[in-house]
């Protein structure tokens, strides 16, 4: 079992949510990230007055997969999410990380069946 932690921009989570379930994940927690890297934040302009903000919004996605979903769903995830054929700093970035158990909590399943 694996837990996929996707970063991706907000406009494409529909996008993803959605090329997910059509290779078979429809499981996924969606959380508002803010973060900063390569992109050095982006200037704004309020009322008139032109400031810079450092933390640009993101989505935080968790997906807890079996080991046989793991590449369809990290590869499902780089296509949809990448902005243009290249892609773009700020596009995000994908982490797996092991994990080594899981329990539903409403029912009686346990390990790889829980997921």
């Amino acid at each position: 079992m694996k837990l996929v932690v996707a970063i991706i921009q907000p406009t494409k989570l529909q996008a993803v949510q959605e090329a997910l379930a059509k290779v078979g994940v429809e499981r996924m927690t969606v959380c508002d990230a803010q973060g900063f890297g390569r992109q050095k934040g982006q200037t704004e302009t309020y009322r008139g007055v032109e400031y810079k903000t450092y933390l640009l919004r993101k989505v935080a996605l968790e997906i807890a997969v079996n080991d046989d979903f793991l590449q369809r769903t990290v590869d499902t995830i780089v296509s949809v999410a990448r902005t243009g054929p290249e892609g773009n700093i700020g596009d995000g970035k994908i982490f797996v990380l092991p994990m080594d158990q899981a329990a539903q909590i409403g029912g009686l399943e346990s390990g790889p069946g829980a997921l």
